[in-house]
């Protein structure tokens, strides 16, 4: 028996485990990984049974008994889901709502009615960023095919002129805005400040959707000049209410959440009191759990009722909002395992005791990290959720900021290069009737775009703040 199963062995808790080299650590870490890839993308087995799996194996070529690892694995499940799993729950509903209501249709129309020409582009990005805000990427983009077509079409534009913008807008929001379930993922995992790494994913969003959304659909559209296809568009969800929510009500539920957690992070930057009565009240209204409830609540009057739904209509819509993130919160859950089993196998201090030597930033290893695990397994999610794991430890002596700066590093990274072995690749490829290699051309260069500017502008903020 290994030094480090004796260790494991003699403590009473799930350990945490240094004593072991830092060679057999590292063979377990990528003796773990190499099993997650294979068994997603040769087996295609689903990321919850593979994580699972990984995790084992990581425990066990690590030396450590396989009941500890076991208990690893399920204690970090446990504190994932319980961490997270309500919020990514509240927002699921909040989306459902914004779908199911035609709030989103009424917000889409009500920009596209004051948008034309040049200004097309900008408005998809406008329209993708809020829309996805409360939504999946994947319900995102089916929720905005139908007007990616119909603008298309009607408008005569190039696809990827009017597609490439609402892709970018969805995917920037996906991977480095919570409430979405990557970044709510490694804010936990880091102990960031969840209103401080909101404000600065924010900041960093613009530049990045920009760049990646209307500037690079010029050169997408010139690379792939293909029509929107001819077959019939998917129905909106509109189309068989008789009426629908207001713009401005819309835009004021689906922002809620976001205002109200901004308000936390600024009131605990300007007072810094944990006694004041306002910062204390501020705390609360501000903390996710409160803040997604009450634009949940709210939506139920500003997007429910005014589509006529009835209350049994409203329960059944909550319901279906709720079925389909079951997957999702155990692929989350699951990574939270594959992360406390790295943790306690001391794979942290073994990063922390390497990278000392390295004259690498700590935030473009945890870019170069998430990147890595998303080239192979094709995951944003994944790769959020293991890379956050492995990086965690280095954001014990960082200030506030920095450790924000650290999860959006994370979810830059788990942006980079979307290709064959990405859920999201085949989805883009098939609405908007490309071949592989015009996908490659246009959703994964954008994607690239994306992770590479987000992951400079984090490294760039963190120079200034």
């Amino acid at each position: 028996m290994t030094r480090l199963s004796v260790e494991m062995l003699a403590a009473d808790a799930p350990p945490p485990i240094t004593s072991a080299g830092h060679a057999q650590l590292g063979i377990a870490v990528l003796a773990g990984i190499a099993v997650i890839v294979l068994l997603i993308t040769k087996f295609k087995l689903h990321a919850f049974l593979s994580l699972t799996i990984g995790s084992l194996v990581l425990g066990a070529v690590a030396g450590a008994p396989l009941d500890k690892a076991i208990t690893s694995f399920t204690t970090g499940l446990g504190s994932t889901v319980a961490g997270v799993g309500v919020l990514i729950a509240l927002g699921a509903i909040l989306g459902k709502l914004l779908a199911d209501s035609g709030g989103a249709d009424q917000v889409v129309d009500t920009i596209l009615a004051k948008a034309g020409g040049r200004a097309m582009p900008w408005a998809m990005v406008l329209i993708a960023s809020v829309i996805g805000l409360p939504l999946f990427f994947e319900v995102g983009i089916v929720l905005l095919i139908p007007v990616v077509l119909m603008v298309a079409k009607r408008g005569n534009y190039s696809l990827m002129r009017i597609g490439v913008p609402a892709l970018a807008g969805l995917s920037v929001m996906h991977g480095l805005i919570p409430p979405h379930p990557g970044p709510l993922v490694a804010i936990d995992a880091v102990k960031a400040n969840l209103g401080v790494t909101l404000a600065l994913g924010i900041l960093v969003a613009i530049p990045t959707v920009i760049i990646a959304g209307p500037l690079f659909s010029k050169v997408a559209a010139r690379w792939v000049d293909v029509p929107a296809p001819d077959r019939m568009l998917p129905q909106r969800p509109s189309e068989e209410l008789q009426r629908r929510p207001g713009f401005g009500a819309t835009l004021a539920t689906v922002l809620l959440p976001v205002v109200l957690m901004l308000a936390k992070a600024l009131v605990d930057i300007v007072l810094d009191d944990p006694t004041n009565v306002t910062q204390r009240v501020f705390d609360v209204i501000g903390s996710p759990l409160i803040a997604l409830l009450a634009a949940v609540i709210v939506g139920i009057f500003t997007l429910g009722r005014p589509a006529g739904f009835s209350k049994e209509r409203i329960t059944s819509t909550v319901e279906k909002g709720l079925m389909p993130i079951a997957g999702i919160l155990l692929i989350v859950g699951a990574g939270g395992g594959f992360k406390q089993t790295l943790i306690d196998c001391g794979v942290g201090q073994m990063i922390l005791d390497i990278s000392k030597d390295w004259s690498i930033p700590a935030l473009l290893l945890a870019w170069l990290i998430a990147v890595v695990i998303r080239l192979a397994t094709g995951s944003a999610t994944v790769a959020t959720v293991s890379a956050a794991g492995l990086v965690a430890p280095l954001a014990a002596d960082m200030s506030t900021t920095h450790a924000a700066l650290l999860v959006l590093a994370v979810g830059a990274g788990s942006l980079f290069f979307s290709h064959v072995n990405d859920a999201g690749f085949w989805l883009v490829k098939e609405y908007f009737g490309l071949n592989v290699g015009q996908t490659i051309k246009t959703w994964s260069v954008m994607e690239t775009i994306i992770s590479v500017v987000a992951g400079g502008l984090v490294l760039l903020l963190s120079l200034i703040i």
